[in-house]
């Protein structure tokens, strides 16, 4: 009897990892596909980048080309994507951990 128990557990734990793995394929998908977006300049850059860190769009406000200024539009636009990609991880970490109940997974994310 005590092995038929063990094994009704041991097939719940199964189910339990399955069911969690296929959670967090759905979940990683639907991250892959979210936009995050960040602005610098008061406006002037705006940076969208999607979950798979990949910019998805770039606008430049002409006005910024009259200052001639190519340096600070340089560091307006890496400024924007480092704040787009880290609210994308950020979101993407919270995202999981609800999914894995805190549970450290190598390999994810």
């Amino acid at each position: 009897m005590r092995g038929k128990g063990r094994g009704n557990s041991m097939q719940n734990l199964i189910r339990q990892a399955n069911q969690m793995q296929a959670k967090m394929k759905k979940l990683q998908e639907e991250l892959a596909e979210k936009e995050y977006s960040a602005q610098t300049g008061g406006g002037a850059v705006k940076v969208t980048v999607k979950g798979e860190n990949n910019i998805s769009a770039l606008q430049i406000d002409p006005e910024i080309f009259k200052e001639g200024d190519a340096e600070m539009l340089q560091d307006m636009i890496i400024t924007a994507l480092n704040e787009a990609l880290t609210t994308a991880k950020t979101d993407q970490e919270a995202e999981m951990e609800k999914v894995t109940g805190g549970m450290n997974i190598p390999g994810l994310m």
